[in-house]
């Protein structure tokens, strides 16, 4: 729609992740280049955390586009945690190409030793990447562990790389899993992009996209606004600059105004944060102390209300009726 008037090629702000407009910060970079060296040096566990929106995926996209140009690297690509155990191993099976149906689980555990196995011992590579990983149970993470057995004295057989939301740092940092955090090779985590990065973020995928004026269509003022509005965090950047592009249009703007971007932000309700999971525990436990508090000191009014009943109770004298006699 307004690809034409803003002399556009493409839609330089699509939110599906597309490996050809990774924007190279110096963290995407450190992180694409540990996530292909775990897998070519075979380094054996390697994780990889990011908030929701820092572009996780597109990196994994990013570095499977390179695999697969590789005759040497096989991967099985897992995108959905919530499985049981017995069906993440089956899914494994049945993307690496084994046949899953219809065996157990120890049968597909053997099927997957062999292969595995096999496969090293021509010097090929194998690889597990997990996706969503924040979302793998205690169980699976421990099936995970063991899988990284397969091994031979110089290096491991199979190649594990794990990305998810920090949630999944904090599962890894669990007693539970502390075997399995003693295991991993090479660590990584995303941030969400500063300032000058959001203006070069926004920049490149415009040129990308065949704009011959992106700093005119979004001035360093727009910039700001958005990087204000999205803190920085490449899926919102991509959100309002998609519906800022619409509404420019609309007005036959020849460019983006801070303004367009605030009207934006308000009807996303980007102004609006959910207060991150420690913020909420720790109201959480203000609100239970303060009960606590006032169930206390109700108790303790109580007590004194009782106490001072009974010594206003001690201080009235009894009256000792004397029985009458009466004459016969």
């Amino acid at each position: 729609m307004y690809k034409a008037f803003y002399t556009l090629k493409r839609n330089p702000f699509e939110i599906t992740p597309d490996p050809s407009f990774l924007f190279p910060t110096r963290r995407h970079n450190e992180a694409l280049a540990a996530l292909y060296y775990g897998v070519r040096r075979h380094k054996g566990f390697v994780v990889l955390t990011g908030e929701v929106g820092t572009g996780k995926t597109l990196l994994l996209r990013c570095l499977l586009q390179s695999l697969r140009q590789s005759a040497d690297v096989k991967y099985a690509y897992v995108f959905n945690g919530r499985l049981s155990p017995f069906e993440f191993l089956q899914y494994i099976a049945g993307d690496l190409g084994l046949p899953a149906s219809g065996k157990n689980k120890s049968e597909l555990l053997l099927q997957l030793a062999g292969y595995v196995v096999s496969r090293g011992e021509k010097k090929l590579t194998t690889v597990l990447v997990v996706d969503e990983a924040h979302l793998l149970s205690t169980d699976i993470l421990e099936e995970i562990r063991l899988l990284t057995n397969l091994e031979t004295a110089d290096e491991k057989l199979l190649q594990i790389l794990l990305v998810g939301q920090p949630e999944l740092d904090e599962k890894l940092d669990s007693v539970d899993l502390r075997q399995l955090k003693q295991r991993i090779a090479l660590r990584s985590r995303l941030a969400s992009l500063d300032l000058n990065e959001t203006q070069g973020y926004i920049e490149r995928r415009l040129q990308l996209a065949g704009s011959p004026d992106a700093s005119g269509l979004f001035p360093p003022e727009t910039v700001a606004a958005v990087h204000r509005h999205s803190r920085g965090i490449p899926r919102l950047i991509n959100t309002i600059c998609e519906n800022a592009l619409i509404a420019a249009y609309a007005r036959q703007a020849s460019g983006v105004t801070p303004d367009i971007i605030d009207a934006i932000a308000t009807d996303f309700r980007l102004g609006i944060h959910t207060p991150p999971v420690e913020t909420k525990k720790k109201t959480e436990e203000l609100d239970v102390r303060k009960a606590a508090k006032t169930l206390l000191e109700l108790y303790a009014h109580l007590q004194g209300e009782q106490a001072r009943e009974e010594e206003l109770a001690a201080r009235v004298p009894v009256r000792v009726t004397e029985p009458r006699v009466t004459e016969q």
